[in-house]
């Protein structure tokens, strides 16, 4: 009998740990599968810091300075009020540098990927002269004016990708799901119709039959493109077109003058060498001949020559800038020149880029109606043709 009762004791006991143990690994893999849920959940990808974010960066910066706050407290300050993690780490790693003994352009230099040259050396230039708070305020014009000129040139190439993307697509229906019911009607009459039908029906067949092969090569031809501009042959080539194309070379001519001549004024202003000036204009021009050009007058300058003289061999400025600019060398006030040339053809820029919108609009209006019309009338054409044949 006791024997009995123990053997029971036991194998409740047994039971009694085994209920417990499947409990623990119960709630075990509900917490495993939480973790895992919090980990998808909060999973994301982030990007470095953009242009807005160094525009605000360098705005907080320049207020927090001129209101006498130190450099690490206020670089401390704006990575609190940072929400991405990447941006959040570089001020993190900038004030340990200054902490450590460096300069703020050369902890700047260690992140050549966020700040530019441009930016690198206009701090450094205000650290020489000990103005700052009142280069930071430069710089955030700078980069407010650089980032407005941006969108206004990405503004007006959206519309015009827009209309074609609207009649490619338009035109890609008609020919796939329209067209395949209207021809129905003209099958085994192929001698009786006109070369602009037999035209579009022989496309239609082919867009129906190929078009798993049309995307393919419109994905080639994409892909394909951006590797050739990335080439160095490419890259020559594609902005070359971009300064002979009819409707656009005068826009991307005022946009890299622009550019160039407004960059230029800024690190003069800011006590920058001219040869540190002109290389870092070369760099950010945006445009191979531009580049080229500006690479080439930082050898001519370094020889002992002067800009207006080493600019004329290349013929990529008008004549009267080029006359501006050596009468600023000459008088002494080069970088009074160069903001007012950069502002008289930033103005120019904006009257471009209406001319260009206002002129692309109605031209692919038009070409969208021709299309459109060539199909219509290629299905009406030998209706017409039968019924007075019939007749």
């Amino acid at each position: 009998m006791a024997v009995l009762e123990q053997t029971l004791k036991s194998s409740n006991e047994t039971e009694t740990y085994s209920q417990g143990a499947g409990a623990s690994s119960a709630s075990g893999g509900e917490d495993a599968q939480q973790t895992t849920m919090q980990k998808i959940m909060s999973f994301s990808i982030e990007s470095g810091p953009g242009r807005k974010d160094i525009l605000f960066f360098t705005n907080q910066l320049s207020v927090m300075i001129r209101a006498g706050i130190s450099l690490q407290e206020a670089l401390d300050l704006i990575s609190e009020q940072i929400e991405k993690k990447k941006f959040k780490a570089i001020l993190c790693d900038l004030k340990e540098r200054i902490e450590g003994g460096q300069s703020f352009s050369q902890a700047l230099a260690e992140h050549p990927k966020q700040f530019s040259n441009l930016y690198i050396n206009m701090v450094a230039a205000a650290e020489l002269s000990g103005s700052l708070s009142d280069m930071l305020i430069q710089l955030a014009d700078y980069l407010d004016q650089e980032a407005d000129t941006r969108s206004q040139v990405i503004g007006a190439m959206v519309y015009p990708m827009i209309i074609a993307t609207m009649a490619v697509s338009c035109t890609s229906f008609l020919m796939m799901f329209v067209l395949p019911r209207f021809l129905k009607v003209f099958e085994g009459k192929e001698h009786l119709l006109p070369a602009p039908t037999k035209i579009v029906m022989a496309t239609s067949t082919y867009m129906r039959g190929y078009w798993h092969v049309n995307i393919c090569i419109i994905i080639a031809f994409i892909v394909g493109f951006n590797l050739f501009v990335k080439t160095d042959f490419g890259r020559k080539l594609w902005h070359q077109a971009k300064l002979k194309i009819p409707l656009l070379k005068k826009l991307f001519g005022s946009l890299y003058i622009t550019r160039s001549l407004h960059t230029m004024g800024v690190l003069t202003n800011a006590g920058v060498p001219i040869l540190d000036t002109i290389s870092i204009t070369a760099s950010i021009t945006g445009n191979v001949l531009f580049e080229t050009m500006w690479r080439g007058v930082h050898e001519e300058v370094r020889q002992g020559k002067k800009i207006a003289g080493s600019l004329k061999e290349y013929k990529l400025l008008p004549s009267g800038v080029i006359q501006m600019i050596r009468s600023g060398e000459e008088s002494g006030t080069l970088s009074d020149v160069l903001a007012d040339v950069s502002e008289f053809y930033g103005r120019e820029l904006k009257s471009d880029i209406k001319m260009v919108t206002s002129m692309i609009e109605p031209i692919m209006i038009v070409l969208m109606g021709v299309l459109v019309g060539f199909i219509a009338s290629s299905i009406i054409l030998p209706i017409f043709k039968m019924s007075s044949a019939v007749s």
